[in-house]
């Protein structure tokens, strides 16, 4: 096995559960993916959305590696358009002096949520007045690094504490655009494709990123589905589907019903919109049939790290999923 396995946890917050359970239940999966051997363990960003308990990553990083010692902890990812840069550097600044060389910065284009919590994020800044996301990741950059120019309005402003050990950048897309804007700021490049499955744009996106940052090592975000047999793992993964949002003179987003698409257009104020499904990427099967699957990604894309997400709506069959995942790395690596 020539790549690292990682994992993704967004809180989930199961039929008939608390926010308080699934974050205890993150905390809990974090410690036993240490000892699982996993590399590293992100949470997610999501804003106003009833079935997910993380919407501050930064906060539940910082607990995170409070309780657990070697795991690699970070955000999978922050949604910089809502944030000020400087203060996006100074959490992670003060997460990295907390916990040395352990801190992943991962940061993301998309909203997180839909058009309202996005206003109420922002402080219903007006859009013209905001930087694009080039120049924000840019910002952070310059911040992170103590390298603003002399000639910024901003030049002498430090990100305090300034931690012995950066954090590790990341950034998450699923287009051309993202990858070229990764190796042009040199920031590590994590494909989502347990968001967009189709294998073109994976290719076409890889392509790119290795061209501008021949030295580059890609990450490869993938939905997991693991059970005993492969006929349980179909059962447990059912018919998956994300909706692509495609908003006239708007931002395009991915969602997970047909109904919050057209929610999402209808908090936007548009009347011209498109709603595109997509079949995510989501490999399942037997644990031997997930990791020949992840073996064929390594080999034909390079793919140097997975992510797994593991979209299974139920908490005891979800860690079993994980655990089964587990085992079978330890087996190939033995």
């Amino acid at each position: 096995m020539g790549y690292a396995l990682s994992l993704l946890d967004k809180s989930p917050i199961f039929d008939g559960q608390t926010a308080s359970i699934a974050l205890k239940r993150t905390v809990a999966l974090a410690k036993q993916a240490e000892k699982w051997g996993f590399h590293r363990f992100w949470v997610a960003e999501h804003h106003d959305t009833s079935g997910v308990a993380s919407s501050s990553p930064e906060v539940l990083i910082a607990f995170l590696a409070a309780n657990t010692s070697r795991i690699r902890i970070g955000s999978g990812g922050v949604m910089l358009q809502h944030y000020s840069p400087y203060k996006v550097a100074e959490n992670f600044n003060v997460l990295a002096a907390l916990a040395p060389d352990r801190i992943d910065l991962g940061v993301g284009k998309a909203p997180g949520g839909l058009p309202f919590s996005t206003r109420a994020l922002q402080g219903l800044l007006a859009r013209p007045e905001k930087p694009d996301f080039a120049a924000q990741l840019a910002q952070l950059s310059a911040f992170l690094d103590d390298t603003l120019p002399s000639v910024h309005p901003l030049a002498g402003v430090k990100a305090t504490p300034v931690p012995a050990v950066s954090v590790q950048r990341f950034l998450l897309g699923a287009s051309v655009d993202s990858a070229e804007l990764a190796a042009a700021q040199g920031w590590a490049f994590v494909f989502a494709s347990h968001l967009n499955g189709d294998e073109e744009v994976l290719r076409q996106t890889l392509d790119a990123y290795r061209e501008k940052a021949p030295d580059g090592r890609p990450i490869l975000a993938v939905g997991v589905v693991a059970a005993e047999t492969d006929a349980e793992a179909e059962r447990l993964a059912g018919n998956l589907e994300h909706f692509k949002v495609h908003v006239n003179g708007g931002q395009s987003v991915t969602v997970g019903s047909v109904e919050q698409a057209k929610e999402y257009a209808r908090q936007s104020g548009a009347r011209d919109y498109r709603i595109e499904k997509k079949i995510p990427n989501v490999i399942r099967g037997s644990a031997r049939k997930v990791i020949a699957d992840l073996d064929h990604l390594h080999e034909r894309y390079g793919i140097s790290e997975f992510i797994i997400d593991t979209p299974i709506n139920d908490a005891a069959r979800r860690l079993a999923s994980i655990e089964l995942l587990a085992q079978a790395q330890y087996a190939v690596a033995a």
